[in-house]
């Protein structure tokens, strides 16, 4: 079973006021409840694990746009560091895919795969998957033969509505609360922040669509 860092359901945050938060986002925000810092640590040690686990196999590190993006970059830059200054590394190359399933804060089940180049080039590679839409997904990327797919998420979320996939690396198991920042958005607003925060109600109006 993957090993992660549980943010407890009573676990308050950390004001506002302590942190770097862009002036436009201060009224829509109740609290941050991951900092930047805590991240990149975590993302460095998932990059360590991944590149112990691969064992010198050819990666295709596929991100789900466009919310895993901001992960996915700091994810191989640490990956990068590791190939370049240890004595295990791994071929690593890079493709892009956009998956669609919020409409405001809400899961529309309707996963969309929009963009992204041909799959078929996956046949007998090693995937590394990052985002958050997987199951979909992984049934299309299954089709191309793959010799493994591995997944990757920074965030998992302890809610009713799961059902039960758990990703093979996770960075951290969050409460059921609407997050936004380091690149999750709510209707494309917020991907600027780079703390995780916890959007409060007056903003899912404000920026409803």
């Amino acid at each position: 079973m993957a090993s992660f860092l549980q943010i407890a359901d009573d676990e308050k945050g950390h004001e506002l006021d302590l942190f770097c938060v862009p002036r436009h986002y201060e009224k829509d925000l109740d609290r941050v409840i991951i900092p930047h810092g805590l991240i990149m640590d975590r993302t460095e040690r998932l990059a360590r694990d991944i590149i112990q686990d691969m064992g010198g196999h050819h990666i295709v590190a596929l991100c789900v746009l466009k919310g895993g993006y901001k992960f996915f970059a700091d994810l191989l830059d640490y990956i990068k560091a590791l190939n370049q200054n240890s004595d295990t590394s791994v071929p690593l190359t890079v493709d892009f895919i956009r998956v669609k399933s919020y409409c405001n804060d809400k899961s529309t089940n309707n996963v969309k795969v929009i963009g992204g180049d041909e799959l078929s080039n996956l046949s007998g590679k090693d995937i590394v998957e990052t985002g958050r839409t997987m199951q979909t997904l992984l049934s299309l990327l299954n089709e191309c033969n793959p010799k493994m797919i591995k997944v990757v998420s920074l965030l998992v979320k302890r809610t009713p509505r799961s059902s039960g996939y758990r990703p093979d690396y996770i960075g951290f198991e969050v409460p059921d609360a609407f997050l936004v920042g380091y690149a999750l958005d709510y209707n494309e607003y917020f991907r600027d922040l780079s703390h995780i925060c916890i959007l409060n109600d007056q903003a899912k109006e404000k920026y409803k669509v």
